[in-house]
């Protein structure tokens, strides 16, 4: 039988009492309700579409369960989710991201277990409800972020991968939940350092290595190199606009690493005194293709032309739910760029921030899940939203 969400049914209601030469939808029930659904049709505004989520771990849709998403919709409260018990989630998310070294999508997953914590639901729907508009709230505060979408929605999935929740007593489900928050915001902050002793084996002495922009997770590569005393020298892109590679080699240089500043344009002239290009990602997509900071995609093709492995250091949880198929097939993400001279009203500027790599150009992705091949991140996302 194919597997229905509650918010399908509800949905369904409430456009049949809109349309009255609709035909009346059939509830496949696995008990016999109290009363006749389309008797006494049920006031719900039209919200349930969170319940769509919801679809992949319910099949038939009992009585009790309709009772319970219907009541939750009814006593959800508009106004946005608290967080930590001093105000909306989004204050939550912005005391954890002010921490210097913590990722935007690990400061959303810490709000999130948060919200968790300090909810006053009574039930499970009315919980989840909650849960789903913080996600929301976080998701809109900046709806370029890659990263942000991508933590938000496994965090989702992962704290409500099992049904067997809705067999449980209210209290022990959400601290099996809050279990769940807490250890996956646990794996999220340890990425970092299991990708820095996964990369180890493929940075050799004597070896030079191309970065661009500034990576945090690429610089825990680096650093823990440096740590083991590997010999090996950088290229650094400047990274205009921002200048991202000024800032990386700044860090580099504190831990004694020779570097070379290059000007962006200047890629293609060194790459062939280049063993290795190492960069970081904003976001992996289910082609296992990369979305970067502008001119990646460029460095990517000359090392591919001039046979330069391409390595990619990047979190699991920014593996997205995206499958571009070119540059223009992503959400803007524009910046500021100041030229330095006054340009004619006439004259456009490219300000997009990012860009999209295909997998063809792609060596390896150093991840929290182990070194995978690009072919294989679908099957990866797969088993992560299981």
């Amino acid at each position: 039988m194919w597997r229905r969400s509650a918010s399908f049914i509800l949905d369904k209601q409430f456009q049949q009492r809109n349309d009255a030469a609709a035909a009346p939808e059939s509830i496949p029930v696995s008990s016999p309700p109290a009363a006749s659904m389309t008797d006494n049709p049920i006031q719900v505004p039209k919200i349930s579409a969170y319940y769509q989520t919801r679809a992949a771990h319910n099949g038939v849709v009992t009585s009790d369960w309709l009772a319970q998403a219907q009541a939750a919709v009814r006593h959800s409260p508009p106004d946005s989710p608290k967080g930590n018990g001093k105000g909306s989630v989004i204050d939550e998310f912005n005391r954890w991201r002010n921490q210097p070294d913590l990722a935007e999508a690990v400061a959303a997953i810490r709000a999130l277990a948060a919200v968790i914590r300090d909810s006053t639901a009574t039930t499970m729907m009315e919980l989840e409800i909650e849960l789903k508009k913080a996600s929301d709230s976080l998701k809109s505060w900046d709806t370029t972020s890659i990263s942000l979408t991508a933590g938000c929605d496994l965090f989702i999935r992962y704290v409500s991968r099992t049904s067997a929740l809705e067999y449980e007593d209210f209290n022990s489900a959400k601290s099996r939940l809050l279990e769940r928050a807490e250890k996956f915001g646990e794996i999220s902050c340890k990425a970092r350092r299991i990708i820095a002793m996964l990369s180890q084996d493929f940075i050799f002495d004597g070896c030079t290595i191309l970065v661009h922009g500034f990576s945090r997770v690429v610089l825990e590569v680096l650093k823990l190199a440096a740590q083991n005393k590997k010999l090996f020298r950088i290229f650094c892109t400047e990274g205009r606009p921002d200048r991202t590679g000024l800032r990386l080699s700044n860090e580099l240089a504190k831990l004694d690493v020779p570097v070379k500043l290059l000007i962006d344009s200047a890629v293609a002239y060194t790459m062939d005194e280049v063993d290795m290009v190492l960069v970081g990602a904003d976001g992996v997509v289910e082609s296992g293709g990369i979305i970067n900071m502008m001119g990646t995609y460029q460095i990517a093709l000359v090392a591919h032309i001039m046979n330069k492995p391409v390595y990619v250091a990047a979190e699991s949880y920014k593996f997205a739910r995206l499958y571009p198929l070119d540059q223009k097939d992503m959400g803007p993400a524009l910046r500021t760029i100041d030229f330095g001279v006054p340009l004619p009203s006439k004259v456009e500027v490219e300000t997009s921030a990012r860009d999209y790599t295909p997998p063809k150009y792609l060596t390896l992705l150093f991840t929290d899940l182990g070194v995978l091949t690009p072919s294989v991140v679908s099957d990866e996302l797969i088993q992560l939203y299981l």
